[in-house]
C-alpha cells in the first residue's frame, strides 16, 4: 500500500491512540495522530488526508463539532467516528453531522482495519452514483430511474424506491463491503433506524430476484459484523 494514503487519527486516550496508529502503520498507511479537536482542525487545514478517524469524546471540542467544521470546508474526505456511545440517536447524530461510518468502543482492530480500507478505497474513486441509469445482472436489467426490473423475456417487476436505492448503492460499491451505517445514511435518510433484520430482508428479496441458487448466493452477500456486499461475477 502506498505511503501516500494518509489518515488523520484523533483520539485522546493514549493507549488507544498508540494501538490504532501502530496497526494502521503496519497496514502501510501514513498516520498523523493528535489528541484534541482544535489541533485536528489545524492539521486538517495544512495537510491532505484520505480518511479521518475521529473520537467523539474529546477535550474542549467534541468530535461532532470537529466533523461539522470539516464538512463546511470539505464534503469529500471520509470520516469515521469512534465512540463509547451505542444508541441509535448517537449514530444518527453522527451521520447527520457528515460522518461516513461509526464504530463503537470497544472494537475489534481487524474490523477497524477493514472499515478503514473500505473508506480509503472510496476516497480514491470518482463518485459516479448519479450517472448510473441501468445495470444488468444475469438475465435481468435494473432501471433505476423508473424503479423497474426488466427480464429478458420482456416481463417487468416493479421495484420500491428503497429497493432501488439499496441496489444502486451496493452496485456502485461492487466488490466492497458496505456498512449498515452507510446504508442508513443513503437509503433510509435518517428517517428511521432499520434493524439488521430489515436490511437482511432486502438482501433476501434481491437473492430471490437475481440468484440462481438463493442458498449459495454469488451476487448479494452478508458480511458478518460489517454489512453487505454485491459481487459482480462477470
Amino acid at each position: 500500500m502506498s505511503q501516500k494514503l494518509r489518515i488523520l487519527l484523533v483520539e485522546d486516550e493514549d493507549h488507544l491512540l498508540d494501538a490504532i496508529k501502530l496497526n494502521l502503520e503496519l497496514e502501510g498507511y501514513k498516520v498523523h495522530a493528535v489528541k484534541d479537536g482544535k489541533t485536528a482542525l489545524k492539521i486538517f487545514k495544512e495537510e491532505r488526508f484520505n480518511l479521518i478517524v475521529l473520537d467523539v469524546m474529546l477535550p474542549e471540542m467534541d468530535g461532532f463539532q470537529v466533523c461539522e467544521t470539516i464538512r463546511l470546508e470539505n464534503a469529500e474526505v471520509p470520516i469515521m467516528f469512534l465512540t463509547a456511545k451505542n444508541t441509535s440517536e448517537d449514530r444518527v447524530l453522527g451521520l447527520k453531522k457528515g460522518a461516513d461510518d461509526y464504530l463503537v468502543k470497544p472494537f475489534n482492530l481487524e474490523e477497524l482495519i477493514l472499515r478503514v480500507g473500505i473508506l480509503v478505497k472510496r476516497s480514491l474513486k470518482p463518485d459516479d452514483l448519479k450517472e448510473l441509469n441501468s445495470y444488468k445482472i444475469g438475465d435481468k436489467t435494473i432501471y433505476f430511474n423508473s424503479f423497474e426490473l426488466k427480464h429478458d423475456d420482456g416481463t417487468v417487476t416493479p421495484l420500491t424506491k428503497k429497493e432501488t436505492m439499496l441496489l444502486k448503492l451496493l452496485i456502485e460499491r461492487k466488490n466492497d463491503a458496505v456498512s449498515r451505517e452507510q446504508i442508513l445514511e443513503t437509503v433510509w435518510n435518517y428517517d428511521v433506524y432499520p434493524s439488521t433484520r430489515t436490511i437482511d430482508n432486502f438482501i433476501l428479496t434481491f437473492r430471490k430476484y437475481f440468484e440462481p441458487d438463493q442458498k449459495n448466493p454469488v451476487y448479494f452477500h452478508s458480511i458478518r459484523g460489517v454489512g453487505y456486499k454485491f459481487t459482480d461475477i462477470h
